[in-house]
């Protein structure tokens, strides 16, 4: 019986530990750039996608388009922005998406589209080239 309270005591000695720490998420953020824009694919709004920010080093940050087609970065969750710096933009459809539309490969993995991330808060647009009425064919 003893025990059991030192455990206990343990425990949450332990979990204060992990809470005042943060679970050790801010310490190594590097310098972040807030990033807003839309998307479009000839012209109209491109709904659903999601715009990959990846740097030359470090983590990729992401944000999925609205109706309008516009969207704002995430580093991780519920931190804005991406890393500062020289970076890749990439368009990918989530798993599953219904109403995706054909993307040419220079603007997914074969990427041609660059943008320099400043630090404070940066818009970007991107106006895709392609057909916005043809959708994909599901593969059988």
């Amino acid at each position: 019986m003893i025990a059991r309270p030192r455990v206990l005591r343990f425990c949450l000695v332990a979990l204060l530990g992990v809470v005042i720490s943060g679970c050790g998420g801010g310490s190594d953020t590097p310098p972040l750039g807030r990033v807003t824009g839309k998307v479009t694919l000839g012209g109209e709004p491109l709904v659903g996608v999601i715009v990959m920010f990846k740097p030359q080093e470090g983590r990729a940050a992401t944000g999925t388009t609205d109706a309008e087609g516009r969207y704002t970065l995430e580093y991780v969750y519920r931190v804005p922005g991406t890393k500062v710096g020289p970076t890749t933009v990439m368009f990918e459809w989530p798993l599953g998406a219904k109403d995706a539309k054909p993307l040419d490969p220079k603007y997914t993995l074969k990427s041609e589209l660059k943008v320099d991330v400043k630090a404070g808060s940066n818009t970007f647009d991107f106006n895709l080239e392609g057909d916005p009425k043809k959708n994909l064919k599901p593969v059988d």
